[in-house]
């Protein structure tokens, strides 16, 4: 049998099973983007097993106790119940699953260069387990070239070939923590195989999923790198709404102001907003790995890195607007209360990885402040390993406190009372968009 029609058979099998709902799905990894996907997965008919080497997060599964912001616990739960989704560590059952998605973390390390060891772990304890006619997509954002290069060589090890004994795809995942209206559900979906038929099979595992459109592109490298593509916009453009602040506040020119009227021009014109700096596990750390990447080819991705250089240089500049605006009232940051109003990186989540806040504070304390973290979403978090623990804002501690750092605006906040108790307030996010009259001093980044 030639291995065109070998390969044409079992895809055919495959996309059979996907289609009747009677194929196993595994997902590797289930954080922020695994556990979401596993949900939805299940809620779609299929039987689901998720994989995890945090027991923690596998006995919370198998509870049925949700611990992600964007799934829904009753959902959860009942799946659980039915018996639909099932959590383990063991990766002995990878050769009970027809497909499986691999959604581990993809960290920088100190010098900005990918981290690929739970990918490399993932696959290799996949390839173990890999049996006939299965489906691996790797999601975790990465380099373009990671699904050729570092997946397919484990996975063949075994002495299977991909596109004849097995089916190999990359499909990035779309994941914007706390948008009410895109979830896992319905957002359009970019899918590449090594091979057309691990395209197709690819593609029919997230059609028999999801709502959103399912995008099939020509190899696993141009998924890859569109992903990169995405969030180094966001980057870029981001880094010049953080640059255009910096010279708007040198000018005594409101940035919010400008940008708000930039945005009338029906075309040619995104508004992009600045703020204490990049947060979340994407936008920060994806253009890296393309920065990374370039050099092989000999290439030095200048735009890509100055974008870096400016987003991560907000929080000094954010800690010297507090310094400046605690001087005009004739005292030093050093001995200064501060509340830091935000330790999410962004509104309404509970997710605080890279978040802006975290070096703010840092810095805080190296200038000898003396602050504390609000934040209803956050009960606690680590700092250069210690825990901390969040205040309650209330009026008493606002009107302690020499200045109000406002670096995520949460919903929940009092506004009225953060207004009338606070002194200073330093809102990075444009929090208070009206040009009202404060009792105290009120600026923006």
């Amino acid at each position: 049998m030639s291995t065109q029609v070998k390969e044409s058979k079992l895809a055919d099998q495959l996309i059979d099973k996907l289609r009747m709902k009677t194929a196993t799905i595994g997902v590797v990894g289930l954080g922020y983007v695994g556990l979401p996907l596993a949900v939805e997965k299940a809620k779609a008919g299929f039987n689901v097993i998720g994989f995890d080497v945090q027991e923690e997060k596998v006995q919370a599964v198998n509870r049925g106790e949700n611990y992600i912001g964007d799934v829904i616990p009753a959902d959860l739960e009942a799946l659980v119940a039915e018996g639909k989704l099932m959590a383990t560590s063991d990766y002995n059952f990878i050769g009970e699953v027809d497909a499986v998605a691999i959604c581990v973390p993809t960290p920088l390390d100190i010098y900005k260069q990918p981290n690929m060891k739970y990918v490399e772990s993932s696959a290799k304890a996949i390839a173990q387990h890999l049996t006939k006619g299965t489906l691996v997509v790797l999601e975790s954002t990465t380099y373009p070239g990671t699904t050729e290069e570092l997946i397919k060589p484990i996975l063949e090890q075994t002495g299977r070939v991909c596109g004849e004994d097995f089916f190999l795809a990359y499909s990035p995942e779309r994941v914007d923590p706390g948008n009410k209206h895109f979830k896992t559900k319905n957002t359009p979906k970019v899918v590449g195989g090594m091979t057309p038929a691990c395209t197709k099979v690819a593609a029919a595992m997230y059609r028999s999923v999801l709502e959103g459109e399912v995008h099939e592109v020509s190899s696993p490298a141009v998924a890859e790198m569109e992903k990169i593509l995405e969030n180094t916009f966001r980057n870029i453009n981001i880094a010049l709404a953080n640059e255009m602040a910096i010279l708007c506040n040198k000018m005594n020119i409101d940035v919010w102001e400008v940008i708000d009227a930039a945005a009338t021009k029906p075309y040619g014109f995104m508004p992009f907003y600045p703020g204490p700096g990049l947060g979340g596990h994407c936008i920060p750390i994806d253009p890296w790995y393309l920065t990374w990447k370039a050099r092989e080819y000999n290439y030095h991705t200048r735009l890509i890195e100055t974008a870096g250089e400016i987003n991560d240089s907000m929080p000094d500049f954010v800690v010297q607007r507090c310094a400046e605006m605690l001087n005009v009232k004739g005292k030093a940051i050093h001995g200064s209360k501060i509340v830091v109003l935000g330790v999410a990186y962004k509104k309404d989540i509970e997710d605080y990885r890279e978040s802006p806040a975290l070096p703010i504070m840092e810095k805080l304390t190296k200038a000898g402040a003396d602050w504390v973290a609000v934040d209803p979403h956050v009960k606690e978090f680590t700092l250069n390993g210690e825990q901390v623990v969040c205040a309650e804002l209330n009026k008493d501690l606002l009107m302690e406190a020499d200045l109000v750092l406002i670096t995520t605006n949460h919903s929940c906040f009092d506004l009225k009372m953060l207004k009338n108790n606070a002194k200073m307030i330093l809102d990075t996010r444009n929090t208070f968009e009206t040009r009202e009259q404060f009792p105290g001093i009120y600026e923006k980044i």
